[in-house]
């Protein structure tokens, strides 16, 4: 089930962030080809040539007819929902960064404590925010309040807020169980690279294409 639960995490967090990416592209393009398009029809019209600003002009209504007002409101809200379901994948894999130099330079049982301390508050907190969370949600489903460009309810752009922070408490909680299980915490190498092996320089040169290779 918690595996279930880790995958469903990382597909949507990939999810929002390659929807976000595809609709931001889209926009700009969809912008800059506007600009172009608006130069060709000026270039035509200066240089004589009636054909070429006529369907030039033709292509800039075309595009212009593709309203794509709402993409930069639907991008905050794909990042806000990645924001919210990252932060709890973060305290799953030890990603969040720390200041945890004097933390590490007690004996082990004090060390243990402020540890399990820290992950405690970090749930309690969390879990406070996401009973707010949800309250303010219930209250504003109950309202006719919807997003500009959108119309999208509200309730659904704010159900974030409880789902995340949720997830981000039972994530802190199940770190803090397998701190006292094992005595290790979730840590994350920032300069591992996937398909790389630890030794930077062993790698290259044995993947070299001036290595000589074995036949």
């Amino acid at each position: 089930m918690l595996r279930l639960l880790d995958r469903l995490e990382e597909v949507l967090i990939a999810t929002l962030i390659a929807a976000a990416t595809t609709i931001i592209f889209a926009s700009v393009v969809h912008r800059y080809s506007l600009g172009m398009i608006a130069d060709v029809v000026a270039y035509g019209r200066s240089a004589g040539m009636p054909w070429l600003s006529d369907g030039a002009k033709s292509a800039y209504f075309g595009l212009r007819s593709v309203n794509l007002i709402w993409a930069q409101e639907l991008c905050i809200i794909l990042f806000v929902w990645m924001a919210k379901f990252g932060a709890a994948y973060g305290v799953r894999t030890g990603v969040h960064v720390g200041i945890d130099v004097v933390i590490n330079k007690l004996d082990t049982p004090k060390r243990r404590l402020f540890i399990l301390f820290g992950l405690c508050a970090g749930a309690l907190f969390t879990g406070i925010i996401g009973s707010l969370g949800a309250n303010f949600v219930w209250h504003m489903a109950h309202t006719d309040a919807i997003s500009p460009d959108l119309g999208l309810p509200m309730w659904i752009v704010y159900l974030a807020i409880p789902l995340g922070s949720y997830l981000m408490c039972f994530r802190f909680l199940q770190v803090a169980a397998a701190f006292l299980r094992t005595g290790e915490l979730p840590h994350h190498d920032h300069g591992h690279v996937d398909g790389v092996d630890e030794d930077p320089v062993g790698y290259a040169v044995t993947h070299s294409p001036l290595t000589p290779k074995d036949d």
